[in-house]
């Protein structure tokens, strides 16, 4: 007997998440010395690193590792009450928002249920749903951006859970206020309509759509966000949940006791705080994207414009290249587990290396 015969008969079948992997290991596989030459541009890391503020935040609370956290978050909580200007007992953190994404599937997904997403969205919604024998509809995107009124059309009876990711990952589009406000009106009173904005603070606040507003009008919305990407403290895994108080208590229920350790809360209260750093995180990006739509019209390359931390770039066999540009000392996302076999997603990095992207870009190409 195989130890896969002892486990639930459905999870020998998942899927699984691939990551962007070190550029240590990627190094080593190919047989460099060392990783000192190759540049990482696969997982929408922030180029500028984390806030000083931020790096200040974990030294004082590093002699302090040997407490537990505090289990509730109180402080982070408050800060973040303050800053998005919506009550305390309305947000839940968690171990990046992906924890948040499991513990909806905890609340709301079981066998005989479902989840309606775009085609080309974020693959740890599919993934999750899986996990719980929930099945996923996916609706084709127009013009890779959400469709969001085919998507509310897509529910069913056994809909539970409807994730709309703005801007979207892997494409870099985004819907807008009114697309959003019509879409709100049209899904069905019994789906809870997730927001997943990991990428939103790369927005200027007057772009940025206000989805918060909705959940002092209703308890079937959810808001996600994440310290990840826009403040650059993806290695710390911290997200949170925004949404009503009852839908807060019954995700609460099932999530672990002590999940945001305790550095990462006093990281993300210090970042919160240190505007310059998020405004020259933006700054860096819109250079970045400019950069590489410019480099793709100058080499008629076809891209998808984006107003998040990378690009998709369509260059044929996405894989074939992907793993050329390694040699290259490059590292970038094939985007064929998203059905996207001719493109590459490249995260926007420093000038520097987005320069040395594009040199290594046009010999694989050549």
């Amino acid at each position: 007997m195989q130890i896969s015969d002892l486990s639930n008969k459905w999870i020998a079948e998942l899927g699984v998440y691939e990551p962007g992997r070190p550029i240590e290991e990627v190094a080593r596989e190919l047989g460099f010395k060392d990783s000192s030459g190759f540049i990482k541009l696969a997982s929408n890391e922030n180029a500028l690193g984390p806030s000083p503020k931020a790096i200040d935040a974990m030294r004082a609370a590093a002699a302090g590792m040997h407490v537990y956290p505090d289990g509730g978050a109180f402080y982070l909580r408050r800060a973040l009450s303050a800053h998005l200007d919506v009550d305390i007992q309305n947000i839940l953190v968690g171990n990046g928002s992906n924890e948040m994404i499991e513990l909806l599937a905890h609340v709301f997904l079981g066998p005989g249920t479902s989840i309606v997403v775009a085609e080309q969205a974020f693959v740890v919604y599919r993934l999750v749903a899986s996990a719980f024998c929930a099945e996923t509809i996916a609706v084709p995107m127009k013009d890779f951006t959400h469709d969001l009124l085919a998507m509310a059309e897509a529910c069913r009876e056994d809909t539970r859970l409807l994730y709309v990711s703005n801007p979207n990952n892997p494409t870099g589009t985004m819907v807008d206020a009114d697309e959003i406000d019509a879409f709100m009106k049209a899904v069905p009173d019994h789906v809870v309509v997730v927001f997943d904005e990991a990428y939103i603070e790369l927005l200027e606040p007057d772009v940025a759509p206000n989805v918060l507003r909705y959940i002092s009008e209703s308890d079937r919305v959810v808001v996600l966000r994440t310290f990840s990407k826009s403040y650059g403290l993806a290695g710390l895994r911290l997200g949170y949940a925004v949404a009503s108080r009852g839908v807060i208590e019954l995700l609460g229920k099932v999530r672990q006791p002590f999940n945001a350790n305790a550095m990462a809360q006093q990281a993300a209260i210090a970042a919160l705080g240190d505007t310059d750093h998020l405004i020259r995180t933006r700054a860096l990006v819109n250079a970045g994207l400019a950069f590489y739509e410019s480099y793709c019209k100058d080499h008629q390359l076809e891209y998808v414009p984006s107003v998040a931390n990378f690009i998709l770039i369509k260059v044929g066999a996405g894989r074939d290249v992907f793993r050329r540009l390694q040699r290259e000392q490059v590292v970038v996302r094939p985007m064929d587990g998203y059905g996207l076999f001719d493109y590459i997603r490249i995260t926007i990095g420093t000038a520097s290396e987005n320069e040395a992207c594009v040199k290594a870009l046009s010999v694989v190409m050549a």
